[in-house]
């Protein structure tokens, strides 16, 4: 069996980490949603630029955008949203299927609403009604103001990608922002049922940093390279596994709401010292995410080992996690440190963007 849907049978859906119109009209997306299962869709501005730069397929388009007295943002999403609604109705018959749990595509805010609540939710609400379909993700960073926005935007029946998350202190305040975002719109009267929202976990870029200081520490210290982001991964789904199947959700849960998975993101490894499924082959289990770079996804297809790996050695993630700290490492801090690193590094990213949609 073709290894991602021996991955889709263990209970974990693969999403790809890429979008263009490339992919879309060339067959590549839909051919690998028909023969290897992939169940879904990430985006981000870097993903764009990309495409938009490299791609032939957008320099019509976007000449006449140059040519309408928009702003870059709005040439921008004029470009975008018609590739992630052709990504939406590939996948529309993933999420049908699967009642709504898979086939989502993710499309991000603006970074530079990442301190604006207010702002980040009206343009949650503006990108769900432009792109108009059900299994659209908006994309928000789980700063401490958009912790506010996506719980209003839950409360609202939007369904949301958090992002930029970096520590277990990222995964339980997301978490209490979604159940809040929840509870809110069932009090209102709304649907639970109609809500996804996937809680994004970044990884090789924990270790890029925690190895670096373990490296600074010593030959004893370095034992520890390399493991810190799958200990992280583990302890985040015994929390998960904790949160959504125990007492405090069952009553949401018997009203149809879903359990906000698990996604891991930033998976493509790093250091090439280590192995390209290092974010991949421990981390398989049932109701979470994987969203893959090309080059991981083809190393997957290609010689991934497939087991339900995310539940054992979760004793060793802790005690890693016990070690990290006697050696004085603040792991919530380092998770500070790498979401405002990340944040900027999306601004960046969304600024090099709009300097090619700009006049």
């Amino acid at each position: 069996m073709n290894r991602l849907l021996q991955v889709r049978a263990l209970g974990q859906q693969i999403w790809l980490d890429n979008l263009s119109r490339t992919l879309i009209r060339d067959g590549h997306l839909a051919r690998s949603i028909r023969e290897d299962g992939v169940a879904g869709v990430t985006t981000n501005p870097a993903i764009f630029h990309k495409a938009i730069a490299d791609g032939r397929y957008y320099e019509e388009d976007l000449a006449a955008l140059k040519a309408r007295p928009l702003s870059a943002e709005a040439r921008y999403e004029a470009l975008v949203i018609p590739d992630v609604q052709a990504a939406c109705d590939l996948l529309h018959a993933t999420w049908q299927d699967s009642g709504g749990s898979m086939g989502y595509v993710s499309l991000e805010v603006s970074p530079a609403l990442a301190h604006d609540r207010a702002g980040t939710v009206a343009a949650g609400l503006r990108l769900r009604a432009a792109v108009a379909r059900d299994n659209l993700l908006i994309k928000v960073p789980a700063t401490p103001v958009g912790l506010g926005a996506i719980e209003d935007l839950i409360a609202q029946g939007v369904s949301v990608n958090v992002t930029l998350m970096f520590s277990l202190a990222h995964v339980d305040a997301v978490a209490r922002a979604y159940l809040r975002g929840l509870a809110r719109l069932q009090a209102g009267g709304g649907d639970v049922r109609r809500v996804m929202s996937v809680a994004s976990l970044f990884l090789s870029r924990v270790d890029t940093l925690i190895d670096k200081r373990l490296e600074e520490l010593g030959e004893a210290a370095r034992a520890y390279c390399g493991k810190t982001a799958v200990a992280m991964a583990r302890l985040a789904y015994v929390r998960f596994r904790e949160r959504f199947h125990g007492t405090d959700f069952a009553a949401l849960r018997t009203a149809g709401a879903r359990p906000q998975y698990m996604l891991w993101a930033s998976t493509g490894t790093k250091n090439p010292a280590y192995s390209d499924l290092l974010y991949v082959e421990p981390l398989i289990g049932a109701e979470t995410v994987n969203t893959l770079p090309d080059a991981t996804l083809a190393a997957l297809i290609d010689h991934g080992q497939v087991a339900a790996t995310l539940e054992c050695e979760t004793a060793q993630a802790a005690t890693c996690f016990e070690a990290l700290g006697g050696l004085g490492i603040d792991l919530d801090a380092a998770g500070e440190t790498l979401q405002a690193e990340g944040l900027r590094q999306f601004e960046d990213a969304f600024a090099k963007l709009l300097e090619l949609t700009a006049n």
